[in-house]
């Protein structure tokens, strides 16, 4: 056969043109819904979640999902999100991320070695992630250490700062306690980097199977339903219901279950909100294990679009009164750009609405220790940074 002896007819290149332009524009919104926002506050990602069997016996489980108490918007259709995603990348947000860089505490090995048992220590790492000592023993929440949140680390929300510790300094952990599997959550690079360090792992019910996939051992895995507790090492851990949703994969939409956490010892009480928007699950959580000493309280990547599964400033207050807080320490804010508020409003609002409704509210740098006998005083870190 000579060679130009097959030809392909006009109309068929024509078609194929139009197949492969139609092909790069859906490839093209594809990575968009991937990356950041859309892909932390609306499920559209890139992993899916292994179910696990004893989900079913979960009164928040059924037709093969979890549910919240009452509904809440637990996302948008494919419109809404595409829609969401090109405001995200295109609208006219300005400040949405730090131009100068954002004060970091940088925290050692040594003197982390040097804490006495008795000493109850907590270090914000960035977002959602704190470093507890209690009992002498340390626990980790949500562990994101990587440079964005993403199933991508060459395209997402990346971090504003850099980590305060390296995370190869850390000590041994007693346990990592996971509030759901949203990528700003739950980071498969963190998971596996910590895993000569981690003993257990305590996380709502269907997480295991992400962490399994991480190469973290069975019985390492503690999964937990609302309102059942724990014992370990001195520390009762008490998973306690929100209202957000789960999912890493287009069809594994709310088939693990998402929380909040009570972390308590005989000397103090601390609660980790996770994400949630705002319910009267927080009223009963502070009516059956309050007052807290610290209550870690999601305040960032909020917007109208997604108001059921995140809270606004005003809300978070609330929440933190409803738990009986002493003191609130806002988090899921600071580290990435997840939403379209600027970047520091999260602390400018929380500080002036928490003065408002007369509440002490507590904006550490990132690394700071926090010694719950003596909290440190509050400083507006974040004012005069561009």
């Amino acid at each position: 056969m000579t060679e130009a002896t097959i030809k392909t007819p006009k109309g068929k290149t024509s078609w194929h043109r139009w197949l492969l332009r139609l092909g790069a524009v859906v490839l093209f919104l594809v990575v968009l819904l991937f990356a950041g926002v859309v892909m932390a506050n609306l499920t559209l990602n890139a992993e899916t979640s292994e179910i696990q069997s004893d989900t079913q016996l979960s009164a928040q489980y059924r037709d093969g999902k979890f549910h919240n108490d009452k509904p809440a918007m637990q996302g948008a259709g494919l419109g809404e999100m595409l829609k969401i995603a090109k405001d995200y990348f295109t609208g006219d947000y300005p400040r949405r991320e730090p131009v100068d860089p954002i004060p970091v505490q940088p925290l050692f090995k040594e003197a982390l070695a040097s804490l006495s048992p008795d000493q109850t220590m907590i270090y914000r790492l960035g977002h959602s992630t704190l470093l507890l000592h209690i009992n002498g023993e340390f626990w980790l929440t949500d562990p994101v250490f990587s440079d964005r949140a993403s199933p991508f680390q060459f395209m997402g929300p990346k971090r504003f700062h850099p980590v305060p510790i390296n995370p190869s300094d850390l000590p041994n952990i007693k346990g990592v306690i996971l509030s759901h599997n949203h990528y700003d959550h739950l980071d498969k690079g963190t998971i596996k980097q910590l895993l000569p360090k981690v003993e257990q792992y305590f996380v709502p019910l269907g997480v295991g199977g992400d962490l399994k996939k991480c190469g973290v051992a069975e019985d390492q895995i503690t999964e937990m339903d609302w309102w059942q507790t724990t014992q370990v090492a001195g520390v009762e851990l008490v998973c306690t219901p929100s209202q957000h949703f789960s999912g890493r994969g287009l069809g594994d939409r709310d088939s693990t279950l998402w929380c909040s956490w009570v972390i308590q010892s005989e000397q103090h009480k601390v609660f980790f909100s996770g994400d949630s928007g705002y319910f009267d699950g927080f009223k009963k959580i502070g009516d059956q294990y309050g007052p807290f000493d610290l209550t870690f309280v999601e305040t960032g990547a909020y917007n109208e679009n997604w108001l059921g599964v995140h809270m606004m400033p005003e809300q978070s207050v609330q929440a933190h009164l409803d738990l009986k807080g002493k003191v609130m320490v806002p988090i899921h804010n600071g580290t990435f750009n997840l939403s379209f508020h600027t970047w520091d409003d999260p602390f400018e609002q929380v500080t002036r609405i928490a003065n408002e409704q007369g509440a002490q509210v507590l904006t550490p740098e990132m690394g700071q220790p926090m010694d719950l006998a003596a909290l440190p005083t509050s400083k507006p870190w974040w004012r005069g940074l561009k």
